[in-house]
C-alpha cells in the first residue's frame, strides 16, 4: 500500500482536480464530515473560510491511499485506513472530504482534511509526514494481508541487515508534468545518468545534454535543473542515479551557475533548436525527393499538360501542326464542301492555261512567255485551288491582259501630228 500527502491551499483548484471525471473512469464523493455543505466544492470552500481567521497559508492536508493491485479495499477497510491515517497525523475530529477515484482498473482514495482545529483555531503539525505515511501503510498491510511495499523511511531492517533505500516515487507535480509533456521521469533519469557517467567533466556533460535535447538551467531552490524537450523541469540531482548531492556539486563546480540561463530562457533555446532541426529535416526531404526524380516527374507532367492544352487550342482554332501534316502525309484541305468536282477543276485549269498562252502570244514578250511557261509548267497538276486562290489568279490575268492591250493598242501620243514627235520652238 502506498500513502502520499502534503499540505496545500486553493479550494477551487483542489475541487477541480478531485472532481475531474475526464482523467478517471469513476469519481465518487464518499463522505463529507463536520461540514455544513454536502458537496465537494462547497465543503472545501467552507474549510478555507474557517482558515481565514488564522495565519495558516495552507489550510488543507490532502492525502491519497492507494492499495497495491490487485487488492481493493472494502467499505470497512476504507474507513479503517482513513481513521488510522487521521489519528497518526493528529487530524482527529477535523472536517474532511473523501473521494473515490478509479483509473485504469485501480481504485484509490483521496482524503482532504482541514488542518484547523475549530476549538483552538490552530493548525495541525504536518512535519515528518513521509515517515508517518509509511508507518500507517505497513500497519494496514499487515491488517489486510497485503504484500509489503518497501518505503524509504520506515521498517528498512531485513534479515541480512538494512534494506537499500528504494527509488523515490514521483510526486503529484511530476506526474502532472508527465501527463502534460508525455515524457516519463524515469526515462529522463536513465538517459541523463548515462550521459553523466560518459562525461569526463562538467563542460562535456553540459554539451552532451544539449546534443540529446536537454538544456541546463539554474533553479530557484537548487543549483542546477534540466529542461527536457517538452519544456518539463527536472532536478538534476534527482535525475542522476547513485550520485549524492555533494558529489554532484563538486562535479559541476567548474560551471558558473549565474551564467546559466533561466528556465524560461532554456525553454526558448530548446524551441529554437527544435525549429532549426525541423527546417533542416524539411530541406533534407526536399533534397531526397529531388534525388529520386520527383522534380523530373513533375517536369514531365508539366510538359504533357502543356502539350494537351496546345492540342486543345489547335483543335479549337481549326488548324493542325506542320509536323502532324508531314507524319500523316496529308495536305491541309481548306476548300469548302461546295467546291466543284475534280473533273471540273481540271477543265477550269486548262482554260486558265490556254488564256495565259493567248495573252503571251498577243504581247509577244519572250521573257514573259518564258516566265509564264515556267510558271505554268511548274504548277503541279494535282494542286487543289481554292476559291480564294482562283479569284486572285483571275484578277492577276485580267490585270496582265489589260496592261498588254494598252501596250499593243494605239497610243494618243502616236496619233498626234508628227508621229508623236514634237519639237519645241
Amino acid at each position: 500500500m502506498i500513502i502520499k500527502g502534503k499540505s496545500r491551499a486553493g479550494p477551487g483548484s483542489l475541487a477541480s482536480h478531485l472532481g475531474n471525471a475526464e482523467k478517471n473512469e469513476r469519481v465518487q464523493v464518499l463522505e463529507t464530515h463536520n461540514t455544513i455543505a454536502q458537496d465537494l466544492r462547497g465543503a472545501l470552500i467552507e474549510m478555507d473560510a474557517v482558515a481565514s481567521g488564522t495565519r495558516c497559508t495552507k489550510p488543507f492536508y490532502h492525502a491519497a491511499i492507494s492499495p497495491e493491485p490487485p487488492h481493493r479495499l472494502t467499505p470497512e477497510q476504507r474507513s479503517e485506513a482513513i481513521d488510522a491515517l487521521e489519528k497518526k497525523m493528529g487530524l482527529e475530529d477535523h472536517a474532511r472530504v473523501v473521494v473515490l477515484h478509479e483509473k485504469e482498473g485501480r481504485e484509490h482514495l483521496h482524503v482532504v482534511w482541514s488542518r484547523i482545529d475549530i476549538k483552538t483555531m490552530t493548525a495541525a503539525h504536518d512535519g515528518h509526514n513521509y515517515r508517518r505515511h509509511e508507518e500507517v501503510a505497513r500497519d494496514l498491510e499487515r491488517r489486510f494481508g497485503h504484500e509489503r511495499v518497501q518505503g524509504a523511511h520506515a521498517e528498512r531492517e531485513g534479515p541480512d541487515g538494512k534494506i537499500a533505500r528504494p527509488d523515490r516515487t514521483p510526486s503529484r507535480a511530476e506526474l502532472r508534468q508527465e501527463e502534460r509533456t508525455g515524457i516519463k521521469g524515469k526515462d529522463v533519469k536513465q538517459e541523463v545518468s548515462g550521459l553523466f557517467r560518459a562525461s569526463d567533466g562538467a563542460e562535456a556533460f553540459k554539451t552532451a545534454l544539449e546534443e540529446h535535447g536537454y538544456q541546463l538551467a539554474k533553479g530557484d531552490r537548487r543549483d542546477f535543473v534540466i529542461v527536457d524537450q517538452g519544456g518539463g523541469v527536472h532536478s538534476l540531482a534527482r535525475r542522476i542515479d547513485g550520485v549524492k548531492a555533494s558529489e554532484l556539486r563538486e562535479f559541476m563546480a567548474p560551471l558558473d551557475r549565474e551564467s546559466a540561463p533561466s528556465v524560461d530562457e532554456a525553454r526558448a533555446q530548446i524551441e529554437e533548436r527544435q525549429r532549426q532541426a525541423q527546417e533542416a529535416s524539411d530541406e533534407a526531404k526536399r533534397e531526397k525527393a529531388h534525388g529520386r526524380g520527383d522534380y523530373v516527374s513533375q517536369s514531365r507532367a508539366a510538359l504533357k499538360e502543356h502539350k494537351r492544352r496546345q492540342e486543345e487550342l489547335n483543335e479549337r482554332a481549326g488548324r493542325d501542326s506542320a509536323w502532324e501534316r508531314i507524319e500523316a502525309g496529308e495536305t491541309r484541305r481548306e476548300q469548302p464542301e461546295t467546291a466543284a468536282p475534280e473533273a471540273s477543276e481540271e477543265v477550269h485549269r486548262r482554260e486558265l492555261r490556254k488564256r495565259a498562252d493567248d495573252d503571251r502570244r498577243r504581247r509577244g514578250d519572250e521573257r514573259g512567255d518564258d516566265r509564264s511557261n515556267r510558271a505554268a509548267d511548274s504548277t503541279p497538276a494535282n494542286v487543289e485551288i481554292t476559291d480564294a486562290m482562283q479569284a486572285r489568279l483571275d484578277r492577276l490575268h485580267e490585270a496582265q491582259g489589260g496592261a498588254a492591250a494598252q501596250r499593243d493598242g494605239p497610243s494618243p501620243q502616236n496619233e498626234a501630228p508628227g508621229g508623236g514627235r514634237t519639237r519645241s520652238r
